[in-house]
């Protein structure tokens, strides 16, 4: 998990919380959290990637949509990366924005 960009990572937990999502179902969500267009040459690369470090699986729903599902290894990156988030933030911590 070190090694991949916050991208790569958000790709990831969109991945997680979907079910078998196709890249246009990635691509929507990515955008709406990213307020802003996500462009195929940037989204499909670094699925690609995250196949490649086998942290994500690339199936296909039909001969034109690919879907993209968790490994078991993706699975316990993103739960170490919880665990150790929660290193530094608990229930109890509340994260103020100052508007300067």
């Amino acid at each position: 998990m070190h090694d991949l960009t916050g991208f790569q990572r958000d790709l990831l937990y969109v991945v997680a919380g979907g079910d078998r999502p196709h890249g246009l179902a990635i691509k929507e969500e990515l955008e709406e959290y990213y307020a802003g267009e996500i462009h195929h040459g940037r989204l499909y690369p670094n699925l690609d990637q995250l196949v490649d470090k086998g942290l994500l699986e690339k199936g296909e729903h039909d001969q034109r949509t690919n879907y993209y599902e968790l490994t078991n290894r993706g699975t316990r990156e993103l739960e170490d990366r919880r665990e150790w988030e929660d290193e530094y933030l608990d229930a109890n911590t509340r994260v103020e924005v100052r508007a300067d």
